[in-house]
């Protein structure tokens, strides 16, 4: 029985493309391309230096259109698509809010917007890009730990970029186990495994506390102002977005703007795996937004959350077989999902809402944001209303001993 559990769960790992270790984050990822994409390497690899020199954009003016043909594997895609994700951002924003370009080069656009249909994702970088495709390890042979970690490609922001990305990172290597233990909770459910459910359970709620506990570095690692006033606008998309309100203009791919929305925590596909497993149900606009933001996440990531929430519900599950113990196990995962998200609206506070309001008291910086993102996410969100709405249904789905009692 514990050899077709095991076995069950590498199909699935392998199906939805996840590790036991490393959950969702691409593993091993590829720091070189062939050489015929040179050019964008090193204007990724430059990024920083290029743009707070303002030379990024006349660099960009002169690249060739080079064709994605030569990449041959999901891990050079996403190579390619981190960097131009990058180097799209940048040009973008090189002049900071007050004159974002309107038109992405063809140099750009065109091989970008190849690259993203092969690998099932926008032209802009997500979530999936920034984090979980833009790591390395100082050491090989070491530990993932933030000393032994540097980005890929990076923003201005020092230090405080680096930290925002790899503390990002930590937090979904810390749903890993949580990830597996949904599946685990999936297949249980199938047989009527009643301690599998429960066992798979206590994995998600363990996971759920390390996630928060790791988000709590962010306060060592990313400083408010930096992060606020440097990094945010580069990670800012344009949809919902005042800066760009019509959109961004992708040369010899369309003749119309498109509307892409900027990476977002929203684009996590370890939290919306566990609001699916727990049965959770964002309605209105709130739901609407996060079942957008699942076209932002690689499509096998995609496919486990749609793969939870078809599944036979859980809920239902638990007050059909009358153990208080499981129950239990159910509501201590759904507080500890309602502790995390009350923690990231201090983190949003902190680093974003506090900011931006002493920005507008006191004048913004040139490549700020100031108070134009305020109140709304990278993602084109209603911030503190989106999460306050999210932490919220997350804490009505806890089962009330009435209603447990009711249906026993």
């Amino acid at each position: 029985m514990e050899t077709n559990s095991r076995e069950t769960l590498q199909a699935d790992s392998n199906a939805f493309d996840l590790s036991e270790e490393l959950g969702f984050l691409l593993k091993e990822p590829l720091t070189n391309l062939p050489d015929y994409y040179r050019v964008w390497l090193d204007l990724a690899n430059n990024l920083t230096y290029l743009i707070e020199s303002r030379k990024l954009r006349d660099m960009v003016h002169k690249m060739p259109v080079l064709s994605p043909d030569l990449l041959t594997n999901h891990r050079e895609l996403r190579l390619a698509h981190l960097a131009l994700g990058f180097i799209s951002m940048g040009y973008v924003w090189q002049e900071g809010q007050h004159a974002p370009a309107q038109i992405l080069p063809k140099a750009l656009a065109w091989p970008y917007w190849l690259v993203s249909r092969r690998l099932g994702l926008p032209p802009i970088l997500t979530y999936a890009d920034s984090v979980l495709a833009n790591w390395k390890l100082k050491d090989p042979t070491g530990d993932m730990e933030i000393g032994n970690m540097e980005l890929i490609f990076s923003f201005p922001g020092g230090e405080s970029c680096k930290g925002f990305f790899i503390v990002s990172l930590l937090v979904e290597m810390a749903a890993s186990s949580g990830i597996m233990g949904a599946l685990e909770v999936m297949h249980a459910m199938k047989i009527s495994d009643l301690i599998g459910v429960q066992k798979g359970l206590g994995k998600v709620t363990q996971s759920l506390k390390k996630m928060k506990e790791t988000l709590k570095l962010m306060h060592n690692h990313v400083d408010p102002t930096a992060f606020h006033g440097t990094l945010r606008i580069f990670v800012s998309g344009w949809r919902d977005n005042p800066m760009l309100p019509k959109g961004l203009l992708y040369e010899g791919v369309s003749n119309e703007p498109i509307l892409l929305s900027g990476g977002s925590a929203a684009q996590s596909s370890a939290i919306q795996c566990f609001d699916a497993l727990l049965c959770i149900q964002h309605e209105d606009e709130t739901g609407a937004f996060l079942t957008r933001m699942r076209d932002y996440m690689p499509p096998a990531h995609r496919q486990l959350i749609e793969t939870l929430f078809v599944c036979p519900s859980l809920r239902d599950f638990i007050l059909s077989c009358s153990s208080s113990d499981i129950c239990q196990a159910y509501n201590s995962c759904v507080s500890a999902l309602v502790d995390l998200r009350n923690y990231h609206l201090n983190i949003v506070t902190k680093y974003i809402i506090v900011p931006g309001n002493h920005a507008r008291a006191m004048g913004c910086p040139l490549r700020g944001v100031g108070n134009m993102l305020n109140t709304t996410g990278t993602g084109g969100s209603s911030l503190m209303v989106f999460l306050k709405s999210v932490r919220n249904t997350t804490q009505k789905a806890l089962i009330t001993e009435t209603i447990f009692i009711e249906r026993n």
